[in-house]
């Protein structure tokens, strides 16, 4: 039978209350830079123009495979079930409570009574389980959303405002996945409508609308006027300020910083270090700066094939490279050096810095018990006739110049200890498609979860067998039946303090496996002209939200 509410009547939903079973990422508050604090009398109308250096979607059904320039976009016009605060504490959205039985194995949800999707369908149970349904078949070919919700089995409609959540196993990370952007809620009409219209312009509850996307170019948002449903953290209730959003794909960095210095944009994303360092001293704008939760930028070692099958080979690549002073000079103080698998924003991250030390000579010492331990002429390590060759296909979309750069170094060191690391820049498309042809021995590959779960997503064994969309999440093929184990109890669990003990001991397996090299926390910043007020990032995954924001002046 279902406990106690946690949660119980709209008069709490602006509260804030929290639900239980979740391990509070309380370290978010002080990692993650303030937005900006606003000025003045709210202003209503006016049209804010974002420039995405973001590679533009395919599709903009973040239930369809499920990436962060998806999420970016959706969540300005889709809306879910729950969301969390500052703290991390999860908060009530679409759902104003819930209750979970006893054995993990069913979550109720009930849902707000006065929501409705902007084509005219009321928000109700059946909508939810439709949606629930639609992330699950294979042929919505989902990613992100499908993993997250791996553990629900089915969603069975309790009466017309009250959802029932059916678990194959207790998933103690289920409240965090349902606040993600790439399992929001939308119209069941629009999803019956077929993927390649659904796509063009899905329908939410979301303070604005799709209006037109003319692709290469921009989306047109328009607002909602019958918005009713903000997060319990929005600092209004109503329609939103802005009486639309022109958002427009700029890929080239330069020329989005140029547009926002001349007031052609409001806003822009994926600035440059050396942007950031300068727009510091402009009065004229405002950084505001977002790690992303989850997991940590890092370079993953394909342990399922040659040679990152041996663990003294892995150790050595880790060992041979360096990247602290490439992150120093390259990033201009913008980031930070991270030991963990996990983002700093989430406070289970464990770290061990002494792994990642480097040692040339313990490089040199483990290649040569390896057996490569012959060179070329070129000074690379040769065994039985083949070159110790590393493929490294780099997303041009997703790596910004100064990381591409930092993967420079990273090649140029790693030849000293005998590896030649190809780097490939790739589009987005090409990036996928090597990946699903195992054509890499090392990527960086940027993955936003909400929470320590996104370990189980990364680094259990269950991940090497591709979602739907063809994408698998565990790109180092690790396969450990101790850091499975571990993965499993974590999610089992409502109790914290067992939670926090789990996650992190399976970093500790996974760190002193050689399985990655961390980096630093997922860059996600953000440029914006001081007349844009009230706008922030969600807590969720740290996409920017302009519900509460307006143009000044």
């Amino acid at each position: 039978m279902p406990a106690a509410p946690v949660t119980s009547s709209p008069n709490l939903r602006r509260l804030g209350i929290a639900a239980v079973a979740v391990v509070s990422t309380i370290a978010l508050a002080a990692c993650q830079a303030p937005a900006p604090e606003a000025s003045g009398e709210p202003v209503s109308g006016g049209t804010l123009v974002y420039a995405s250096g973001d590679a533009e979607p395919t599709c903009l059904d973040p239930h369809v495979g499920g990436n962060y320039p998806q999420a970016l976009l959706a969540g300005q016009f889709l809306e879910s079930l729950v969301s969390r605060d500052e703290t991390g504490e999860i908060i009530p959205w679409l759902a104003e409570s819930w209750t979970a039985s006893d054995d993990g194995l069913s979550w109720e949800f009930t849902l707000r009574d006065d929501v409705a999707f902007t084509d005219g369908t009321p928000l109700d149970a059946e909508a939810v389980k439709v949606n629930v349904e639609h992330l699950k078949d294979p042929a919505t070919q989902s990613s992100t959303g499908y993993l997250a919700l791996g553990k629900v089995d089915h969603v069975e409609v309790v009466d017309d405002l009250v959802a029932r959540f059916v678990m194959s196993a207790p998933d103690s990370a289920l409240l965090e996945s349902l606040t993600q952007p790439w399992n929001a809620i939308q119209s069941p009409a629009g999803i019956a409508r077929g993927m390649d219209e659904n796509c063009q312009a899905p329908i939410g509850t979301g303070p604005f609308i799709v209006d037109e996307w003319v692709k290469q170019d921009h989306v047109s948002l328009v607002r909602n006027d019958d918005y009713t449903s903000p997060p319990a953290d929005a600092a209004h209730e109503g329609p939103a300020y802005l009486e639309a959003i022109d958002w427009r794909f700029v890929p080239d960095s330069a020329s989005r910083y140029a547009a926002l210095q001349a007031g052609q944009v409001d806003v822009i994303d994926n600035p440059q270090p050396d942007t950031i360092s300068a727009a510091k001293s402009n009065d004229a704008l405002v950084w505001l700066d977002a790690p992303r939760p989850g997991a940590a930028n890092r370079i993953e070692l394909n342990s399922g094939q040659a040679p990152f099958d041996d663990e003294r080979v892995r150790e050595a690549f880790i060992r041979a490279v360096e990247v602290d002073e490439g992150i120093d000079t390259l990033f201009f103080g913008t980031a930070e050096r991270s030991y963990s698998p996990l983002s700093s924003v989430e406070s289970v991250a464990y770290s061990d810095e002494k792994l990642f030390a480097p040692d040339l000579d313990r490089a040199n010492e483990l290649l040569d018990e390896a057996g490569w331990s012959e060179r070329d002429a070129d000074g690379y390590r040769v065994r039985d006739g083949a070159r110790l060759t590393l493929r490294f296909p780099v997303s041009t979309n997703q790596s910004i110049p100064a990381e591409q750069s930092l993967f420079e170094q990273v090649q140029a060191t790693a030849k000293a200890a005998g590896f030649e690391v190809v780097i490939e820049l790739l589009d987005l498309s090409g990036w996928y498609g090597a990946l699903a042809a195992h054509e890499y021995e090392i990527v960086s590959a940027p993955y936003t979860k909400v929470g320590p779960d996104v370990l189980r997503i990364l680094y259990h064994s269950d991940s090497i067998t591709p979602a739907p969309s063809g994408y698998f999440a565990n790109l180092s093929q690790l396969n450990d039946p101790g850091v499975d184990a571990l993965l499993a109890e974590a999610a089992s669990t409502s109790d914290p303090e067992a939670r926090a003990a789990s996650y992190n001991e399976a970093q500790r397996l996974i760190l002193g496996g050689y399985y990655l090299l961390p980096l630093y926390d997922q860059q996600n910043s953000f440029l914006m002209s001081t007349s844009v007020q009230g706008a922030r990032a969600l807590p969720t995954v740290s996409t920017p939200t302009f519900y509460d924001s307006w143009l000044a002046g």
